[in-house]
C-alpha cells in the first residue's frame, strides 16, 4: 500500500477548488447578473476553500475506517 503524498492532496484541493470557483461565479452571475460580485464571491471562496479541503483530506488520511489491507505477496 502507498503513502499519499501532502502535495498530492493540496494539488487535488487546488484542482476541485478550481472546478468549484467556476461554478459559483457562473451560478452567482446567473442568480445577481453582476459580474463584480460574482468574482468578488468566487475570488473569496477559492482560497478558504482550498485550505478547509486540504485539512479534510489530511484528516480522512488518518482515519482507518473504510480501508481494507491489501496483503503482500
Amino acid at each position: 500500500m502507498s503513502e499519499i503524498k501532502h502535495s498530492r492532496s493540496l494539488v487535488k484541493a487546488i484542482t476541485w477548488r478550481i472546478t468549484g470557483t467556476v461554478d459559483t461565479f457562473l451560478l452567482t452571475l446567473l442568480i445577481t447578473g453582476k459580474l463584480k460580485f460574482a468574482f468578488s464571491i468566487s475570488a473569496a471562496e477559492l482560497f478558504t476553500k482550498i485550505f478547509l479541503y486540504y485539512v479534510h483530506e489530511r484528516v480522512w488520511e488518518r482515519i482507518k475506517w473504510g480501508r481494507k489491507e491489501i496483503g503482500a505477496h
